[in-house]
């Protein structure tokens, strides 16, 4: 190939590798360049997990997944675990897990946790962050804060928590999933 088939290639390779974006319309948008604009979100209610009143337990933006309110409620929204922190963790991190399933991740694409707690002292703060690392592969958990509340939405609630999930795919990674072999 000559030299100015080298340049030309060249170029129109570099042409397909620019950034995704629109151009801008209108009066003086010539020239300019926007971002396209993400998917518009999609509200996740995941079957047999309760949600409190007047809020949305997850919103999904393309491949995020933004979880919030999860409660230590099972599927008929009775409390679980009265008095027992570890437990309603475990209750609140089962509905988290079910939402991600719900929207095709695994648990281990959770990043980010925050655990609210009433009355918490050092040793329930210590359980807990054990409890909540057991359903994630080893050295794999997300990024963890932990904060002591007055009160939650129920008088018996103990627990709650929030959290951001980040897809990794379309279809579950079953070798990240440790749930994959039971089911």
């Amino acid at each position: 190939m000559n030299r100015a088939g080298t340049a030309a290639l060249a170029l129109l390779s570099l042409v397909g590798c620019g950034p995704t974006a629109a151009p801008a319309g209108g009066p003086g948008g010539a020239g300019r360049i926007y971002p396209v604009a993400p998917p518009p979100p999609e509200f996740l209610q995941a079957p047999n997990v309760p949600t409190i009143p007047g809020f949305s337990s997850a919103v999904k933006i393309g491949q995020t997944v933004y979880l919030a309110g999860q409660v230590p409620m099972d599927s008929t929204r009775l409390l679980v675990g009265e008095d027992d922190r570890v437990a309603q963790l475990r209750q609140a991190l089962d509905n988290a897990s079910a939402i991600v399933r719900f929207a095709r991740g695994v648990p281990a694409d959770l990043i980010k946790l925050t655990i609210y707690c009433v009355g918490c002292s050092s040793d329930d703060f210590n359980a807990m962050r054990t409890a909540a690392a057991g359903i994630f592969p080893t050295g794999e958990g997300p990024a963890l804060t932990m904060v002591g509340v007055t009160s939650l939405p129920d008088p018996g609630m103990l627990v709650a928590l929030d959290g951001v999930a980040v897809l990794r795919g379309t279809i579950p990674d079953r070798t990240r999933d440790p749930e994959a072999g039971t089911r």
